[in-house]
């Protein structure tokens, strides 16, 4: 049955290329879960964004002299290009400075003041004097007072990545000037009184058995430890942002403010559904029926996937908004959350610069090399650790040498004995389905059930899991060639050995079919050298053990004899040690 599913990954800061940690932490296996669930017919809504506002920006403009619009519009430009790059396939990857999310944020703003929920609060915050300004969040930088890291910034330590306020530090500086002449001084701001729905919250998450440890851990411990769930500021003292107002009107007493980048961050995902619809001509019911229950989203599965650093704001802040509106938006259904991935015996880290960047990535290897090891290692359980030499052997042993080998050994012999058609003779795959140690029994034995299972870990988002099952049923491939040898039975059955190729050639169309997920770009060109178009995804693991085989059956008669294929190009290149050792050495530290 048809599902619609809305999934959004978390929106990644407009600051600078991302590195492969930020990548594999949502937007990847986000992409992953997106080009399943369309390949099996479902309605999907896969939405994104950049995170344009709060000082990470204004900071990284100022570093580039910009003014700060054309930094925000330049970079969305660059994460865009490189998300193509990286083939995620959004259905739109929107602006969080968008003219949509200014008025969903003011309007949410708006009613969770009308329902009590907006307290305008008298708070000491840190003026700096060199630089004649107060610095809020990151525009400020100390050690951290829970793990002593000595470059947390003002809204959270990466270390650690407990929240922060910029008065928590210890030996605190400007982020800007770097001066430690600073000052407590008074200013007022709004804050969201999310402590008042903390049992609404508790009884919201508790009832979500089906969450991942890690998420409803994290969760659950920012609700419970210490003073629990705390009210949080939603303005800054900035000049960039979403201004502070109800409606058309200045929010009084909030003149010259913005809300703070994580209040209207999160609503950007409403906002870019709106802006797919604009961008379409669509009415407002096309992008509605997303997000609004009482206009046809009660039947919407949310599916939201982010880093462990993130899970706060999206269990806690931006659930506390959409309850504490008092209308019917959606609510999250499953939170997809992931460790950390490490980069060679230290951290990823964007603003140190350090670890493998998208744009570097891409500039080395296409992107399938990337996604397959990956997604391949995601970090879902634990924290993962890149080094070379793992991509370096995972590349030339699961790309080249299983699948690449079995795809070019196939078409290659096909060629030369048969040409290039699949080859007539010998029995079907239905009439082997039933005769024990035929070619086509012993390949529907070996694979069916790894099928079924790497559909319900890709159902499941187990993304290790599904990979590992996809590795199994490509080496089956293999493992075929060598068990039936289709080079020696020709040499006295040629009959029985186009029988094998032709099972082999079907083999290879339901490998692409299976893998494109995870290596699209691979999928599509073992498609068009096998002349393929309809590559409509069979349920293998619909019930019955009999349907599953019967649905193989049917994939490995796909291909008719007589129908024409030509030989890839070389699938995947191995990567060779000279290489490896030379990327390890340029990327052994810092980004230039």
């Amino acid at each position: 049955m048809m599902e619609r599913i809305l999934i959004t990954s978390a929106i990644p800061y407009i600051n600078g290329i991302k590195h492969l940690g930020n990548l594999v932490g949502s937007q990847l296996p986000a992409d992953l879960y997106a080009r399943y669930m369309r390949a099996r017919g479902h309605e999907v809504m896969f939405i994104c964004a950049t995170d344009e506002h709060g000082t990470p920006a204004e900071l990284a403009a100022a570093k580039a002299g910009k003014p700060v619009a054309e930094y925000c519009a330049e970079m969305w430009q660059v994460q865009k290009d490189l998300s193509d790059g990286f083939r995620l396939s959004f259905d739109k990857f929107g602006r969080s400075s968008s003219p949509q999310n200014r008025r969903l944020t003011q309007y949410f703003a708006g009613r969770l003041a009308d329902n009590g929920l907006i307290e305008e609060v008298s708070e000491r915050q840190v003026y700096s004097n060199a630089d004649g300004r107060f610095l809020p969040d990151r525009y400020i930088e100390g050690t951290c007072p829970n793990c002593g890291y000595e470059r947390a910034r003002g809204d959270q330590c990466e270390n650690c990545t407990k929240q922060l306020d910029p008065t928590d530090l210890i030996d605190p500086r400007s982020a800007i000037s770097g001066s430690t002449d600073l000052e407590v001084r008074e200013t007022k701001h709004l804050y969201l009184r999310q402590s008042q729905m903390k049992d609404q919250l508790d009884a919201w998450i508790t009832s979500k058995t089906d969450w991942p440890i890690l998420t409803t851990s994290i969760a659950k411990k920012w609700l419970h430890d210490g003073d629990g769930l705390r009210d949080r500021g939603i303005t800054r003292d900035l000049d960039w942002g979403v201004p502070v107002q109800k409606g058309d009107d200045v929010w009084p007493g909030m003149e010259g403010k913005v809300f703070y980048v994580w209040f209207d961050a999160p609503i950007e995902y409403i906002a870019a559904t709106k802006e797919w619809a604009d961008g379409k001509g669509l009415d407002d019911a096309a992008w509605r029926r997303w997000w609004r229950t009482d206009e046809g989203a009660d039947d919407v599965r949310y599916v939201q996937f982010m880093g462990k650093d993130n899970v706060p704001f999206h269990t806690l802040s931006f659930p506390a908004t959409i309850m504490g509106s008092g209308e019917p938006w959606k609510l999250v259904d499953y939170i997809k959350s992931f460790n950390y991935l490490n980069y060679d015996g230290g951290q990823f880290s964007t603003s140190q610069g350090r670890g493998v960047f998208m744009d570097q990535a891409l500039s080395l290897l296409p992107a399938d090399y990337w996604r397959w090891w990956l997604l391949s290692h995601a970090p879902e359980n634990s924290d993962s650790e890149f080094t070379w030499e793992n991509f370096q052997a995972s590349a030339n042993k699961d790309l080249s040498d299983v699948l690449g080998n079995f795809v070019s050994r196939v078409t290659k012999f096909a060629r030369s004995k048969f040409g290039e058609v699949v080859p007539e003779g010998g029995s079907t795959a239905a009439e082997d389905a039933n005769s024990p140690d035929t070619p086509g029994h012993w390949l529907v034995l070996a694979v069916s059930q790894n099928i079924a299972l790497y559909e319900q870990h890709m159902e499941n988002m187990e993304v290790r899991k599904a990979a590992n099952e996809l590795r199994r049923i490509w080496a089956a491939g293999n493992e075929y060639l060598q068990e039936f040898a289709p080079w020696s039975v020709h040499k006295e059955n040629p009959d029985a050995a186009a029988h094998i190729v032709r099972l082999a050639l079907n083999y290879i169309r339901l490998l692409a079919i299976l893998s494109r997920p995870f290596i699209p770009d691979t999928s599509a060109a073992i498609l068009n050298a096998l002349n393929v178009e309809d590559t409509n995804w069979l349920r293998f693991n619909s019930g019955k053990e009999s349907n599953r085989i019967n649905a193989l059956v049917e994939s490995l008669s796909a291909l008719p004899p007589g129908h024409a294929f030509t030989v890839p190009d070389n699938l995947f290149r191995k990567i060779g040690d000279e290489e490896r050792v030379e990327w390890s050495e340029r990327f052994a530290g810092v980004r230039a």
